[in-house]
Parts: C-alpha cells; structure tokens; sequence
C-alpha cells in the first residue's frame, strides 16, 4: 500500500522534513520513497512559508489510493487541500496500574 508521510531530513537538532510518497513496508529511515511531494520546516519564522505541498500531486495520489498518515492528514485539512476533521496522532494512554492490581488480574 502506498503511503504518504514525512521523511525526516536535516542535521541534528535542526530539523526539516520532506513529504514523500512511499510503500508502507518502508521504514521512515530507510531513505526509499517513490516522489517527492513537497517540504515543511518548522524552524522557518514565517508561517505561511513552513509549509510547501504539490497540491495537485497529493490529491493524484489519494485518487489513486494512497493513504495519509494522520500528522499529514491534519497537515492537509490545516491547509485547506482535502477537507475533513482532524485526527488524533498521538497515540492512546493506557491507565497505569499499580503492582498489586497487576499481580491480582493474572
């Protein structure tokens, strides 16, 4: 399955990242993508310049099946190229439990 999400690029502690389109299998360090479709910087002070999306490719893509990952889907919507609601990307906290309550529910 395809997929779009970032790529991080850049020095340490000097971020920068690409947008690419990928085969899921790929890890995100991997290096391989399929095309490149646009850039964010988030250490640029200007905001309406952090983001630079090839819009028109993006929405080939979903056509074509493509997924988004949900930090580039709320990317989108945030930029108005696809409409929806944004998602949760963090992931989902579990409650925490004491030892006791650990060793009484094996």
């Amino acid at each position: 399955m395809l997929k779009i999400r970032l790529q991080r690029i850049g020095r340490k502690n000097d971020p920068a990242f690409r947008v690419v389109l990928t085969d899921s299998k790929n890890s995100t360090k991997s290096g391989r993508f399929l095309e490149i479709l646009g850039t964010y910087n988030p250490k640029v002070a200007d905001k309406t310049q952090r983001t630079n999306f090839v819009d028109d490719r993006i929405k080939y893509w979903l056509s074509r099946g493509a997924k988004l990952s949900d930090t580039m889907h709320n990317f989108l919507v945030h930029n108005k190229v696809i409409e929806g609601k944004k998602v949760n990307a963090l992931p989902k906290k579990k409650p925490t439990m004491k030892k006791k309550e650990l060793k009484e529910k094996k």
